[in-house]
């Protein structure tokens, strides 16, 4: 069938982007602790629209790739137009502040790695409660929106894999009860508890996925939300981990819409890498169905960075800023 008009494919409108991108790309990469400001003034921000509130999160471009630090990686955000930095604690925010930086999301205090010890097992719910209730407590002196959470590992003790796992529906109540009594310092202070859904289905590489994390399942957590019943506790809706394990992303969004949905991240699919043409997802009409349900927080750019982190950046905040 011919037409006259020609189809703008979807590696066709990535490839543009990535052209774009590179265009102002180049020496982007960030090997000091500060940009040549000469260099500074000649680029241009990834931000236009302006509609998707993006912001970074912190760990794979401190962890990966270049390592940056975070006065690297708050310079990266204000070059790209970024409105801030997510996935840190106290310590980090003075620094953020100076670049004019908000916090998107702080961590919840427990130790690395924080989803292991949940909201879903006897044995670590009061640690997790009281690191929790401490973070929500600062957060709401500084003015930090969310703070985040994790329904735990499945397994009843982390030390002994023979004390067996928490059955699902005794692992929600938990979590649900947990929620609850954290859902009371969060509308105290404003701040709202994001848990976060997370896959499964990938072996436990550079944090690409999490086996035996029992809040696998994107509508067991949506049905732990609904649960809870309160506005200052949301779902973080990770793109990346949904399309792995449950899929129909913009349908979801729908279904779950503002009342559910409180926090965003992204990432490529598979491999958690860059948004680019080597990945099954196409973030721009996702980002506009964000759009049409009145979504108006934060979008987390999340990927590893397999190459220039600025450049992949670049490319991802481009590609959904719709």
């Amino acid at each position: 069938m011919s037409n006259s008009k020609k189809l703008i494919t979807r590696r066709d409108m990535l490839k543009n982007t990535a052209a774009l991108s590179a265009t102002f790309a180049a020496g982007l990469s960030i090997p000091g602790n500060v940009f040549a400001s000469e260099k500074k003034k000649s680029r241009k921000k990834a931000v236009e629209n302006g509609r998707i509130k993006q912001i970074l999160v912190s760990w794979p471009y401190m962890n990966f790739g270049e390592h940056w630090s975070l006065d690297q990686l708050c310079q990266a955000a204000v070059e790209l137009g970024c409105e801030g930095i997510e996935l840190v604690g106290p310590d980090e925010w003075p620094t953020m502040k100076e670049y004019g930086l908000q916090c998107g999301m702080s961590v919840n205090g427990m130790p690395d790695p924080p989803f292991e010890k949940g909201l879903n097992n006897p044995r670590y719910r009061d640690e997790v409660l009281e690191k929790t209730k401490r973070r929500i407590e600062e957060c709401g002196e500084a003015g930090v929106p969310n703070v985040i959470a994790f329904t735990g590992f499945e397994y009843r003790d982390l030390d002994n894999p023979d004390a067996g796992t928490i059955p699902s529906d005794e692992g929600a109540q938990y979590t649900v009860d947990g929620l609850k009594e954290l859902a009371r310092y969060g509308e105290r202070h404003d701040v709202t508890i994001c848990v976060e859904h997370l896959n499964s289905r990938v072996e436990d590489d550079d944090n690409r996925g999490h086996p035996g994390y029992q809040g696998d399942d994107i509508d067991y957590c949506a049905d732990i939300i609904r649960e809870v019943g309160s506005s200052h506790v949301k779902l973080l809706f990770d793109i990346y981990h949904v399309q792995i394990m449950n899929g129909d992303i913009i349908a979801r969004i729908h279904e779950y819409g503002t009342d559910l949905i409180g926090h965003v991240h992204t990432a490529g699919v598979p491999n958690r890498a860059e948004l680019d043409d080597s990945q099954e997802l196409f973030y721009p009409p996702i980002m506009q169905a964000l759009l049409d349900i009145g979504y108006e927080g934060y979008v987390g750019q999340e990927f590893i960075p397999t190459r220039d982190p600025m450049e992949g950046l670049r490319e991802a905040i481009a590609l959904c800023d719709v």
